[in-house]
């Protein structure tokens, strides 16, 4: 026991399989992770409802095979995401327990609870979890645990970050920071290892969990940890793995009994824990036997497999770890032999195939199992939170540089997006660019907030909008400034101000505001911008040319409407001008999509041939 222990605060790895707890010793200046009742360093993210009690961790995961339509895990990886979405209908198929949209397509599990049947969100269940995780460290420490550093995916979007630090507020924690799963996991690594370092080392994390890819390169001197690069898909881990398994020693069941065990939930929940146990030894053997008693109808089910078959279901899974991997130096833009470290983390790092892709992508350099890869993450979030609690005297103050997964902009004419915060820039980070309105006497204006990688905003993710009221009546053109701000956490807020008055209007981007993205968005949206490439930079350049078209078409009004211009012109450059703006108009007016650039393009040579000629004339 730490009785007398000054610090509350502890760091948690909330993971899709298991979750971890940490917290820092200040007798003995170190971090400890924590065992849970019995005794193990991670406890399953798993929770379990009965008629008389809420069942989580060890108790809950125990009786999974007979109440099996009722014991909810993988909650993570459902965060953030809908029901509509094509890799949760594909999840869903295999789920033991039942899974439904609410009205706004979020996912919500139906279980019996206490007789009754019962809805609970991706983000209840994950509150579940974290409150026993501090329950865990509050019996360890003898004192309330009051506050936490969270773990999230490097590539969960700013409504995941959102649902998980609510998850936190909802246990009953004070969350000091939400960071990223790889940086803490080179905390861990750094601090003892390398952080003293008098040169500047490159560590590539590679951290591979059970519903989690997320890889980072970081540079670490002097306790100084910089995010230079990361890259991740939130729908690839363990439990992928797992899904494969299940799907292929199902069929095999059917195929061989001519039965169909799927619709079973027992059966299911059975045959998944098998296939568990199965990845895990085909880690140290290359040859597996697979054995359930009474499976499905009181027939036994005995299989076989093999680490090559085990590596020929999953080839496409490898396929996409490799990618992952190559994308991370694409956008640090270095070369993979300035690495100096490579740390693996996260129970499916264990896998042989992985080390081998890494191993062939590093050849130069030793793969480091140094630290635990179950705990790495807790470890780090955990010296994490001593550090901002304060609770750390005669230890390095660390300072940390993360970077965001995707660029944040905003809508301009045209339906372009102009980005405010690239991807992989450092954060925290505060970016202000200014705008004017686009209409005479525009007393509102309205931003649409956007996170993505394409050039064309509506392809974007839509996060929620910004609008100021009451400018003044003044001609086109008045300025406003718009701010977004990336904090600590990952989490953006916008602020919209009128440069004259000083007057904002403040948006921070909550989960009712925005719309979602689904489990492989993020990665698709940055592979969406480079197939889209071409396409994209076509739109801008058309509405670029409408936009001049427009400006100039603007000025030619606002000449005719100018009392001492328009004395000086005949009536006939009247007629000329206003035959030229009502053209031009029409084309203006017409839908961007159906245009071509080269006809905004004539036509502002065509109103100029009209107008320059008439501005020479009359001075």
């Amino acid at each position: 026991m730490a009785k007398g222990n000054k610090g509350c605060a502890v760091g948690i790895d909330l993971g899709t399989t298991f979750s971890c707890v940490g917290a820092w010793l200040h007798q003995e200046s170190r971090v400890e992770i924590i065992t849970n009742q019995q005794g193990k360093r991670t406890t399953p993210s798993v929770v379990a409802f009965t008629n008389t009690d809420i069942l989580i961790g060890e108790a809950a995961r125990n009786q999974a095979a007979t109440n099996a339509e009722n014991t909810i895990f993988g909650a993570k990886r459902l965060i953030g995401r809908k029901c509509s979405d094509p890799t949760v209908k594909n999840d869903c198929k295999t789920l033991p327990f039942k899974v439904v949209a609410n009205s706004d397509d979020e996912p919500k599990f139906v279980v019996n609870h206490q007789f009754e049947e019962k809805k609970f969100t991706a983000e209840s269940i994950s509150s579940k979890i974290v409150k026993h995780m501090g329950e865990i460290a509050t019996g360890f420490m003898e004192q309330a645990v009051k506050k936490a550093v969270i773990t999230v995916p490097a590539h969960f979007n700013d409504s995941q970050r959102q649902a998980t630090k609510r998850a936190a507020a909802r246990a009953g924690l004070d969350v000091l920071r939400i960071v990223n799963e790889p940086t803490a996991a080179a905390i861990a690594y750094g601090l003892y290892k390398r952080a003293n370092s008098v040169e500047e080392r490159n560590i590539f994390v590679f951290d591979f969990g059970g519903g989690t890819l997320d890889v980072s390169l970081l540079a670490i001197k002097h306790n100084v940890f910089i995010v230079k690069a990361t890259s991740g898909d939130t729908h690839l881990g363990g439990e992928d793995f797992n899904n494969n398994l299940l799907n292929h020693f199902m069929k095999r069941f059917n195929t061989k009994h001519n039965k169909d065990m799927s619709k079973d939930p027992r059966a299911l929940s059975r045959l998944r824990a098998e296939c568990e146990r199965v990845k895990q030894d085909l880690s140290f053997s290359k040859e597996v036997n697979v054995h359930v008693d009474a499976l499905f109808q009181g027939i036994d089910f005995s299989d076989k497999i093999t680490q090559a078959k085990f590596e020929d279901l999953n080839k496409e899974l490898f396929e996409n770890c490799k990618k992952i991997v190559e994308k991370c130096f694409i956008d640090a833009k270095i070369e993979r032999s300035s690495v100096h470290d490579v740390v693996l983390v996260g129970g499916s790092s264990r896998i042989p195939k992985v080390k081998q892709i890494l191993q062939e992508f590093f050849p130069a350099k030793a793969i480091h199992n140094s630290i635990n890869p179950d705990e790495a993450i807790a470890h780090g979030a955990a010296y994490l939170a001593a550090m901002l609690n304060g609770d750390i005297k005669n230890a390095p103050q660390l300072v940390l540089s993360d970077v965001n997964p995707l660029s944040f902009g905003t809508n301009t004419r045209g339906d372009v997006m102009d980005v405010l915060i690239p991807r992989n820039t450092p954060i925290p980070v505060t970016k202000t660019m200014e705008y004017v309105t686009v209409k005479d006497d525009q007393t509102a204006i309205r931003f649409k907030v956007y996170e993505g990688e394409r050039k064309k905003a509506s392809e974007n993710n839509l996060l929620g909008s910004v609008r100021l009221t009451g400018l003044p009546s003044a001609p086109r053109g008045y300025e406003v400034k718009l701010t977004y701000t990336i904090d600590e956490n990952g989490i953006l807020s916008a602020c919209l101000m009128d440069k004259k008055t000083n007057k904002k209007c403040n948006l921070v981007i909550t989960e009712d505001d925005k719309g979602k993205l689904s489990t492989d968005e993020i990665a698709e949206m940055i592979e969406s911008a480079e197939i889209f490439k071409d396409e994209d930079e076509e739109h801008v350049k058309k509405a670029k040319a409408r936009n001049a078209l427009d400006d100039y078409v603007y000025e030619m009004e606002k000449a005719l409407k100018d009392n001492h211009v328009s004395s000086k012109l005949s009536s006939e450059d009247k007629g000329k001008i206003k035959h030229a703006i009502d053209e031009a108009k029409k084309v203006i007016g017409a839908k961007l999509d159906e245009q071509d650039k080269s006809v905004y393009k004539d036509h502002l040579k065509a109103v100029k041939s009209v107008f320059e000629p008439i501005k020479k004339k009359i001075g």
